[in-house]
């Protein structure tokens, strides 16, 4: 560029070509093209033939028939340079470098590479979700864990939370447990294509919406879009997002006790991020997010109920079957069709409008679960459950009922005290495990005791008697306090001798006595009929 300052100022002061290629040391033929160029500046190098490739130039049609073949193969298993590179070598007698083979082949590709733009999004509107998996450090050992993430795409504030896997419940509840934690809800939420999702990709942006999510995008309002097939830059924020978590929050493997742990350390991680600066940003994440949250959707005035619906037949098992596993119901509910919620951690069980039983969500193949509790009303008619039913009789109870039983088969014999101990079993049917062991607790030292005794003191427990005990020992002195009186042996003789003499007069027969005030007393008339204790007393 020097040489060019000198020359065009050389000839713009008169001086002859030749001259000023002798001086600077140049050929006339470079003087003149510096004078004539448009610009002051030399143009830049350009080839005038095609690159050589001394040693590859053998090659190259077997490159090209490589690359023609990978167009039919599938995506992942696909030549890349250092594979196409060791195959000359080993199959074709290669003997060059592999930096001829990378230019080539790089070339080749160059017209075939996507370009992108950077989108605006505006406040309030765009959310994105995707799932990531780390590794976390257990008390039973290191497990890979799915961690949904979710983050808003104008101010880049995320939401993290562990789940039990990736399916659509667990999806339900991440993101209703995302909408809460933000208090608003985008106009877009935007996914990848899995099948908890979309379980059909139509044309285009077209799909085919789970049951399942169509039901939480209607209960939310928001509008469910989708990323082309194989296009996971489309929703990059929440790519960016993934990668953070498994860098920076989860970097070293961090340490819990259970997943609901885990969701601690990750929330305070995702309260954290908004007191960063995300580069070429004046405001914080925080204060982004504030402007999102007035622009975006309020929540809904009732919660979203985050399961999956299905119906099932209850069979004669009290059980009915959910993805291979039987869950079991109460016997009012036996032989009918109930319906299944499930959820992430549950299965509640819905006949006739109403929750009739709830259990852990089993993710195992072919697993009972099974509450004894819906097998006691069944229990008199049936005692020898108790004792060849393995869900009955392995039941862990406290230890007040297995005391409780023995004392009642001490008290009443064995078959009348196993029947005193189902009917105490029944009353878990109306009264939780705790208010009955309490109870049992406060009869248990009592010489003789009866479920009668057991029944009446938790019903005062229930109702909220502050001292049921003290009630109860009062109404068994009132009990106690009610005396009987012996029957009078000489009504009977009076009634005797009146029969002997049948037919005879007699002033004693034409007297009233004692058998006619008894005669009087034993008739239908309610009033001396309800009042036993008062009819005894009018007797002399």
């Amino acid at each position: 560029m020097l040489d060019y300052l000198e020359i065009r100022k050389a000839h713009a002061a008169g001086e002859s070509i030749r001259s000023i290629a002798g001086r600077l040391g140049h050929c006339q033929k470079s003087v003149s093209r510096a004078i004539k160029s448009q610009t002051g500046e030399p143009l830049p190098y350009a080839r005038t033939k095609p690159v050589g490739y001394p040693k590859l130039g053998a090659f190259v049609a077997i490159i090209d028939q490589i690359l023609r073949d990978d167009e039919s193969a599938p995506k992942k298993q696909r030549h890349h340079a250092k594979r196409i590179y060791e195959r000359l070598q080993a199959e074709h007698g290669y003997s060059g470098s592999y930096y001829p083979v990378r230019r080539y082949i790089a070339s080749l590709r160059q017209g075939d590479r996507e370009t992108f733009m950077r989108i605006d999004h505006v406040p309030g509107r765009r959310m994105e979700f995707d799932f990531g998996q780390v590794w976390v450090d257990y008390p039973h050992g290191r497990q890979k864990t799915d961690v949904l993430s979710g983050v808003w795409t104008y101010s880049n504030c995320p939401f993290l939370i562990a789940l039990p896997n990736q399916r659509a419940e667990s999806i339900l509840e991440g993101m209703k447990s995302a909408f809460e934690f933000f208090a608003c809800v985008p106009r877009e939420v935007w996914w990848d294509n899995p099948k908890a999702v979309a379980t059909e990709i139509l044309r285009g942006r077209d799909r085919t919406l789970n049951p399942a999510y169509a039901s939480l995008a209607s209960h939310y309002r928001f509008d469910p879009l989708f990323c082309m097939p194989a296009k996971g830059q489309e929703k990059s924020d929440v790519e960016q997002s993934v990668f953070a978590l498994e860098r920076r929050a989860c970097t070293p493997v961090p340490k819990a006790d259970d997943r609901t742990d885990l969701n601690r350390q990750l929330l305070a991680f995702s309260l954290a991020e908004r007191e960063r600066t995300v580069a070429h940003q004046t405001r914080t994440i925080g204060q982004n997010f504030e402007l999102e949250k007035a622009a975006a959707m309020s929540l809904p005035m009732h919660p979203f109920d985050a399961c999956i619906r299905r119906i099932g037949l209850v069979d004669k098992y009290q059980t009915v079957m959910f993805e291979t596993n039987r869950y079991s119901v109460p016997h009012t509910a036996a032989f009918a069709k109930v319906t299944l919620k499930a959820y992430v951690d549950r299965v509640a069980i819905v006949h006739r409008g109403q929750v009739v039983a709830e259990h852990r969500r089993g993710y195992g193949r072919h697993e009972s679960f099974i509450d004894p509790v819906h097998f006691v009303a069944a229990l008199l008619r049936k005692p020898a459950w108790l004792t060849h039913v393995p869900a009955l009789r392995d039941w862990e109870l406290p230890a007040s009922f297995e005391h409780l039983r023995q004392s009642f088969k001490q008290c009443h014999g064995p078959r009348t005290g196993e029947r005193h101990y189902i009917r105490v079993l029944q009353l878990l049917m109306r009264h939780p495990m705790a208010r009955l062991d309490r109870v049992i607790g406060m009869l248990i030292h009592r010489p003789t005791i009866t479920a009668e005794q057991i029944t009446q003191l938790v019903e005062r427990v229930a109702s909220g008697d502050d001292n049921p005990s003290i009630d109860l020992n009062q109404q068994n002195e009132t009990v106690r306090r009610v005396q009987v009186p012996m029957p009078d042996l000489r009504q009977f003789d009076r009634l005797l001798y009146a029969t002997s003499f049948e037919g005879e007069e007699s002033d004693e027969c034409n007297t009233p006595g004692p058998a006619d005030t008894f005669a009087a007393a034993s008739s239908q008339n309610p009033s001396p009929a309800d009042d036993a204790e008062r009819v005894c007393q009018a007797q002399p």
